[in-house]
């Protein structure tokens, strides 16, 4: 006889579906992904405005599901792959396609390519934030920033020719080919090593917390009176602090330099 347990041919252990309070987030998640292929629908039958406000729908949805699973400590891995799916559709495909139907398709080889681009780099863009994800020695997270333009503000930095024209009516914002070189550099950041901004990394002062609140609702009530103006206003405002954004990581990484160069002290020196 021996010590050791006899071979049953059991399967190994199966994780268990998800919880009650998992399903809400999740379903904010295919919420999300539903509203982005939407836009994909509108666009094909040439209603350009439904389509762009079905991904920002669909990146308010994300915005939010991530928050409400923490707040609900319904945090899983299956949340995380699913989230990533939805994303790459949502504002990979969807935004590629839309662009392609608006503009793009005049350029059919060009344009395609540059539809293409973008969305593949969104993919990977996505892929690489899993493969990092139980990553904790990571330079730009643990400083709050971020690496690379996000899936969402990528798909709204994509789509600011076409806001352009549908506030001003002129054609000029509907050129293939600037269009399909504004697709490219966006593609690029979004697969970029640059830090970028995140919620957590802003920190506002509390001598003008009142103001932002402030801010925030006129920016609200522009969105409803001027929604195009006021998208390539954000656009623009985006675009403005990638900068500062690199800036202000560079500053802290060199904090980071002269924290672990310690001065030498000549008094533990044997001689």
């Amino acid at each position: 006889m021996t010590d050791e347990a006899p071979e049953t041919g059991a399967p190994p252990h199966l994780p268990r579906g998800l919880t009650i309070r998992a399903l809400l987030p999740n379903a904010i998640t295919v919420a999300a992904l539903c509203s982005g292929l939407t836009g994909i629908r509108f666009a094909i039958v040439d209603d350009w405005e439904k389509a762009v406000l079905a991904v920002i729908f669909a990146g308010l949805l994300d915005g939010i599901d991530g928050r409400i699973a923490r707040l609900l400590k319904a945090e899983s891995r299956f949340g995380a792959e699913l989230d990533s799916l939805a994303d790459s559709l949502s504002f990979g495909v969807a935004p590629a396609l839309i662009l392609f139907l608006w503009s793009l398709g005049d350029l059919p080889r060009f344009g395609w390519l540059a539809a293409l681009a973008f969305a593949i780099c969104c993919v990977l863009r996505l892929a690489r934030f899993n493969a990092r994800i139980d990553i904790h020695d990571q330079p730009h997270k643990s400083a709050s920033f971020l690496t690379g333009v996000p899936a969402p503000a990528g798909a709204g930095l994509a789509m600011l020719p076409l806001y352009l024209w549908i506030a001003s009516g002129q054609d000029l914002f509907r050129e293939p080919i600037l269009v399909a070189g504004w697709v490219a550099v966006i593609a690029f950041m979004m697969i970029s090593n640059m830090a970028t901004l995140s919620w957590t990394s802003l920190r506002p002062r509390r001598n003008v917390r009142l103001e932002m609140l402030a801010l925030s609702g006129l920016v609200s009530a522009a969105l409803l009176t001027e929604p195009w103006w006021t998208l390539v206003g954000i656009c623009v405002i985006y675009l403005l602090l990638i900068p500062y954004g690199i800036m202000a990581y560079a500053r802290i990484k060199r904090q980071r330099a002269v924290r672990k160069v310690k001065p030498l002290d000549l008094d533990s020196v044997p001689l």
